[in-house]
């Protein structure tokens, strides 16, 4: 059998995923793995649908009845829903592909409302039931045929509740000319201008050759498409069997439990420089260190942590989607968020990425007592501000257990007084550094103000200016030693001098 795109890195993802191997079958009946948290492969033939339609009726309505009390005591209710849903992804011709997939994105989060509750008082519509992920239905679907402006046929395309959420596109391993690129762009500069009411639902994009695996958001460009890495202990030899470990990418990246966690605290809609909306989704490190956070916090056992990452690696991001995350967290009973910096520069940065993310509940310090009454009020907000403004706080200004302080360039100004000052204000508050350049000297040591014992060689979470070029996130440095051609004439420079400065004395020469 000659290998192709189609029978082996296509059938791989499709193995990988739903534990059907199509090489030996392609019979619908073959067993799979049951519903839960796993996805169900069907075929793109045995689906009842026109190839103009986006969504799966049939099934949409069936789970939109099952979640929601109020629709399944009149089951019509899921139509009106759908056609308002319908009308979103018909709106992605006016308004762009963003804007829709952002307005299509709070009715997956269950923030929109229908006029179903007692005497037509609106209540929330839910699409996708996070409470309890097994309630949903995953379904991968390959060569589904599209139709809108022209038909087209991706490769892979997965269903959440009937909901396409992920489109990917699988290159052949072995034509050197081609590579993950050729599939990614496939999806950006020809799935998304084509049919472009496929991706208005989209969590996330993929493409893969086999070797190499990226994903990316909508209308994200293929420069900023990011790999997703996965630390283990395999080694070296394994990694280099490609498909070896674009499978681990493949099965943590998708599976259901990481997918919908990045789709509900791991996302943003925010304006570029030029004021276009844009779809941001995390890097794989900021995934990981923020997760390690909001873990630590939910244990409440270990205190304090350092997330040693090099800089331009997205921190001010991890720290959003871990402020997200731990405000949304039930366990944590409405908390308290701080991000400290330390220069102006630095506050107006991260308040602006907040801000421009239409974070909810965030204020900023403008002085000292504002920050001041925000912590002896108890205020429960995502709460920006700088080191300095904790220059006159007193001992035990709060004494709660749930407010989280994150540290931005933790390795400075956090061994002296000021560091002491808001260790000694809020004594029982998480504590968490972030830094690209730790210091660890008997003067000043970021790791033994952040780091833990319980951390294996003191952080929770490092990725190294290695990685960053590894990922193509940093253009790596180089250095070439060489002598510089330039001589100092003594003579020239005396006599330059004394003409300039002739009508001074000795004393002010």
């Amino acid at each position: 059998m000659s290998f192709n795109e189609l029978n082996s890195v296509e059938y791989f993802i499709i193995q990988q995923l739903s534990g059907v191997n199509l090489n030996v079958s392609d019979n619908v009946s073959e067993p799979q793995a049951a519903y839960g948290l796993q996805w169900h492969y069907l075929p793109a033939s045995v689906l009842l649908r026109e190839q103009t339609e986006i969504l799966l009726e049939s099934e949409l309505k069936k789970v939109l009845i099952q979640i929601n009390p109020d629709i399944a005591q009149q089951p019509d209710r899921a139509d009106e829903v759908i056609y308002k849903l319908r009308t979103i992804l018909l709106s992605v011709n006016s308004i762009g592909l963003v804007r829709a997939n952002e307005e299509f994105s709070k009715w997956m989060k269950g923030e929109m409302t229908m006029p179903f509750g007692e005497n037509y008082s609106h209540v929330s519509v839910r699409l996708i039931d996070f409470d309890n992920l097994n309630n949903n239905y995953y379904q991968i679907v390959n060569q589904l045929h599209v139709r809108n402006r022209e038909t087209k046929i991706p490769d892979i395309v997965l269903f959440i509740n009937g909901i396409p959420v992920v489109v990917g596109e699988a290159k052949t391993p072995v034509r050197p000319a081609v590579s993950w690129l050729d599939g990614a762009h496939e999806i950006r500069e020809v799935y998304e201008n084509t049919v472009p009411s496929l991706f208005v639902p989209n969590i996330l994009n993929f493409a893969t050759d086999g070797k190499d695996f990226y994903y990316g958001a909508v209308r994200t460009p293929l420069e900023y498409w990011s790999p997703w890495r996965i630390e283990d202990n395999s080694d070296e030899f394994s990694k280099l069997l490609g498909l070896h470990e674009v499978g681990k990418q493949i099965k943590h990246l998708l599976h259901p439990q990481t997918l919908l966690d990045i789709f509900y605290h791991f996302g943003i809609f925010t304006n570029n420089k030029r004021r276009q909306r844009i779809k941001i989704i995390c890097r794989y490190q900021q995934y990981e260190g923020a997760n390690l956070i909001v873990e630590r916090v939910k244990d409440n056992k270990v205190k304090k942590g350092l997330i040693w990452h090099f800089q331009g690696s997205g921190k001010s991001l991890l720290m959003l989607f871990a402020a997200q995350k731990l405000r949304r967290e039930p366990k944590l009973k409405n908390p308290t968020v701080i991000i400290v910096v330390d220069r102006i520069d630095l506050d107006t940065q991260i308040a602006g990425t907040f801000n421009a993310a239409d974070v909810p509940n965030l204020v900023t310090t403008d002085s000292i007592n504002e920050l001041h009454d925000y912590l002896e009020k108890d205020a429960r907000f995502i709460i920006i501000t700088m080191i300095h403004k904790f220059r006159d706080a007193y001992s035990n200004m709060n004494l709660r257990d749930n407010i989280i302080l994150m540290v931005d360039e933790a390795h400075r100004t956090q061994e002296g007084n000021l560091g002491g000052k808001m260790r000694a204000a809020l004594p029982n508050a998480f504590l968490f550094g972030l830094t690209g350049t730790p210091i660890n000297k008997s003067d000043r040591n970021t790791f033994w103000a952040f780091g833990s014992e319980t951390d294996e060689n003191g952080y929770m979470s490092r990725y190294t200016f290695q990685d960053s070029i590894r990922d193509n996130a940093t253009l790596p440095l180089h250095f070439e030693p060489r002598l510089l051609d330039i001589h100092i004439d003594k003579e020239q420079i005396d006599v330059a001098f004394n003409e300039l400065a002739d009508e001074l004395d000795e004393e002010q020469k």
